[in-house]
């Protein structure tokens, strides 16, 4: 039976991202956002495998590896550090404060499950592995959209913009295997020029980045006839009722909120991809002449 697994770690991007790798793969997750909140979850569910961020604010990796080793319950669950330090010492460091292994920061999506499951035995390690799409199975994956977004049969191409490459990474992730191809952009103004060249059927901005946010990136969308037509989705940590007032949005503007559930973001990709769809098939018959 595949490993319960927790995840501690404060940053959501990074604790999002490792979620939903070990999910489609079929692993139970418990997560935690802080030290104290990591070893009462871990205390109370005996997970089989812990993964803990070191740099962390009120407790870091180093607190909790220390009393999660001193407590019976706790003390023979393998312990994996995911950490970006690389100072000379720093392994040994993380070693002798009771970690089994570590992981680097910033993680490779291709590689990260079968990083943690070096730390499983096999017996808990799971055979689940994902292809070229992510089927909806008994451990609850998300199933990928039945919809073809573009012509030739292909599912489309998707315009991610956000300044975070954590971000992107987690959009790449969800998105890739489920047939879609993606392409990036880290501002509002270096996304409307690839827009031009490549044409993306849809694009998936955040809200709040620097040279060209997520609502200017939708004026200037609108005023282009060209790109007018591409949909656009937002996303944000407020609710789509916040980010509209504060940004004086339409109603019509489609939004998705942090934290992501993965079934919701590709329900929603394919709900803009079928909507494009739909209206240039409207458009086509208004254009055929009696």
């Amino acid at each position: 039976m595949p490993a319960r697994i927790l995840i501690i770690e404060d940053q959501l991007t990074n604790l999002e991202l490792m979620n939903y790798l070990l999910h489609v793969h079929g692993y139970a997750l418990l997560t935690a956002r802080d030290g104290h909140e990591g070893i009462e979850i871990a205390s109370r569910e005996k997970p089989d495998l812990i993964i803990c961020d070191i740099q962390m604010p009120l407790m870091d990796g180093y607190e909790v590896a220390r009393s999660l080793n001193g407590a019976a319950e706790c003390s023979r669950v393998p312990l994996v550090a995911v950490t970006a330090l690389a100072m000379v010492g720093d392994r040994d460091r993380i070693l002798s404060a009771g970690f089994n292994g570590y992981i680097a920061k910033p993680i490779t999506p291709q590689t990260f499950v079968e990083e943690v499951e070096a730390f499983l035995r096999p017996e808990q390690r799971s055979h689940k592995r994902i292809e070229t799409s992510v089927s909806h199975g008994e451990h609850g994956s998300p199933e990928a959209p039945d919809v073809e977004a573009a012509s030739g049969g292909h599912r489309g191409t998707i315009l991610l913009v956000d300044n975070s490459p954590g971000n992107l990474e987690l959009f790449r992730s969800i998105l890739e295997p489920s047939g879609y191809r993606t392409t990036s952009a880290t501002s509002g103004r270096e996304a409307l020029s690839l827009a031009r060249r490549e044409r993306p059927d849809l694009i998936l901005s955040d809200v709040n980045m620097p040279d060209g946010s997520g609502p200017e990136l939708v004026e200037a969308l609108k005023a282009d006839a060209e790109l007018c037509s591409i949909p656009v989705c937002l996303t944000s940590n407020s609710t789509p009722q916040e980010a509209m007032h504060t940004f004086n949005l339409s109603s019509r503007v489609r939004f998705l909120r942090r934290p992501f559930d993965v079934s919701v973001v590709l329900s929603e990709v394919e709900a803009c991809l079928r909507a494009r769809l739909d209206a240039r098939g409207e458009q086509n018959k208004q254009n055929i002449v009696p």
